[in-house]
């Protein structure tokens, strides 16, 4: 997708007649510069969305693992310092992960799980169980949050997305220029995006393992709604609440097989290969994640067959002469060994 520079959506927004946005250039990691954004601008609410997030790209070798972890862990902490000296009754919003839970082989709770111990119950934090230092990295961030909340009496909301999909929202649809990203590599891809551009260009849907890896899915819409939604009914103050972000849970080879029958419907033939899994997981596993406290709170999902048929692959097909195949590359991440096949790409990313 041809993407824009900040200045330029920022002005294509205003075009649109769109509220004022205002828009600075910032480390989160420089926690002078960052205390002084909110000393500035004494914020009801920080949506932080700050953080690198891809683990593959966790996963290289030790110096994308420690930029991942400084990075993420770091900016979080400089931020609830600064809340706490600069806006102690600000809304922390943070994006977390489904992934901080793992696969674990009993219903996953909502942040939390009440446990009975030797004849004692208590309430407690849900065990984690992270599969990357990607993921590892949001488990540390929720329970330093959790830490600020109960000690200094922050407020926070730790969203735990899913899987994200789809192409616009309302208000990146208004103008070419606010159109977001479509990655498909295998360092910052996600597995419906490259099934998708596979397809596309007439090559197999590469699925890892036998497919059964089994995961929570959201449009990006939604996203946008549960911020919204998180926002207008804030948790109470010293209170540290956790929202599953999710709308339905499927396998990689239940995707390949939606992608597959809908480009079927169009007379379109795909064909379906299993390849090496490269990461270190449950190929087949129980999953039964709980997401109930934002549909109580009035999240309206939209659902991934319609959003699959009306809007990924057609923007696809729109923009299929810009299809990177060097990048449709079989992964070479492995999380046994590291980067086995240096990506141009994670280079220069990481330089």
């Amino acid at each position: 997708m041809p993407i824009a520079t900040m200045p330029q959506r920022v002005r294509a927004w205003r075009d649109t007649g769109g509220p004022e946005i205002q828009w600075r250039r910032l480390d989160v990691c420089d926690g002078d510069a960052l205390g002084q954004l909110i000393r500035e601008t004494q914020p009801r609410a920080v949506v932080h969305f700050g953080e690198q997030r891809s683990a593959p790209f966790s996963m290289v070798d030790r110096q994308h693992a420690v930029m991942t972890q400084v990075q993420n862990v770091t900016g979080t902490i400089n931020l609830l310092y600064a809340l706490r000296d600069h806006a102690p009754d600000c809304h922390l919003v943070k994006l977390g992960t489904m992934g901080e839970y793992g696969t674990p082989n009993i219903d996953i709770e909502e942040g939390f799980i009440e446990i009975e111990h030797n004849g004692r119950r208590d309430r407690l934090p849900y065990p984690k169980t992270p599969g990357s230092f990607y993921h590892l990295s949001k488990v540390h961030d929720s329970h330093n949050i959790h830490f600020a909340c109960r000690i200094w009496g922050l407020r926070a909301t730790d969203l735990n997305q899913g899987v994200v999909y789809g192409c616009e929202t309302e208000e990146t649809a208004l103008h070419r220029t606010l159109a977001t990203r479509f990655d498909y590599d295998v360092i910052w891809g996600t597995v419906l995006n490259r099934f998708c551009v596979q397809a596309a260009m007439g090559q197999p849907l590469t699925v890892y393992g036998r497919g059964g890896q089994t995961r929570g899915f959201l449009d990006v819409r939604d996203t946008v709604q549960c911020v919204r939604i998180s926002v207008e009914h804030p948790p109470e103050r010293g209170e540290y609440r956790v929202f599953n972000q999710f709308t339905e849970q499927f396998s990689v080879r239940q995707l390949a097989e939606l992608v597959h029958e809908a480009r079927a419907a169009h007379g379109l033939s795909t064909t379906i290969q299993h390849v090496q899994n490269p990461r270190v997981e449950s190929e087949e596993h129980y999953y039964n994640a709980k997401h109930q406290a934002l549909l109580d709170l009035g999240l309206e999902p939209h659902l991934l067959r319609r959003t699959l048929i009306d809007s990924m692959i057609q923007t696809v097909e729109r923009h299929r002469r810009r299809v990177d195949l060097d990048v449709l590359q079989k992964p070479n991440v492995d999380w046994r060994l590291g980067h086995t096949r240096t990506s141009r790409r994670a280079e220069a990313t990481v330089a």
